[in-house]
């Protein structure tokens, strides 16, 4: 059997002419049943890769320079060590910085490494430690003192 007497030539001209734009596959005569379907007008909408955003993290100087502060306050948060702890000033793991006693906050930056240091001058001043406090003391007598 001959693939001539099943299909047959047809132009491109006849098949638009003879199959309607809305027609279903049971209306549509013939020996061959084309279907045309309308396409789309608009593109269709593609994945974007943006459209995220973080939180803010509040990150910067909390308490300036003489402001008063009490232990616990936070003084710096940051990332990484911009600001460095000096005296009753603590770190925490998040490089955060906060005040150990009462007192006022004080900025350094060291002239030759560029370093910042943070410190917190106490209200009562300095208070040595007993272990520190005199030059001659022995483990004895810290234990007669506790």
């Amino acid at each position: 059997m001959a693939f001539s007497s099943v299909f047959r030539r047809v132009n491109v001209k006849e098949l638009i002419s003879n199959a309607s734009v809305y027609a279903s596959a049971a209306e549509s005569s013939g020996a061959m049943s084309l279907v045309f379907r309308r396409w789309a007008t608009k593109k269709t909408a593609g994945s974007t890769k943006n459209g995220r955003d973080s939180n803010p993290k509040y990150l910067g100087v909390k308490k300036f320079g003489g402001e008063k502060v009490e232990p616990g306050n936070i003084i710096v948060r940051q990332r990484g060590t911009r600001f460095h702890p000096g005296n009753y000033v603590g770190m925490g793991k998040d490089h955060t910085l906060f005040c150990l006693k009462e007192g006022h906050v004080r900025f350094e930056r060291n002239k030759l490494t560029g370093r910042k240091w943070v410190h917190v001058d106490p209200v009562a001043g300095h208070v040595l430690h007993p272990v520190y406090a005199s030059g001659s003391t022995t483990v004895a007598d810290l234990d007669a003192q506790l």
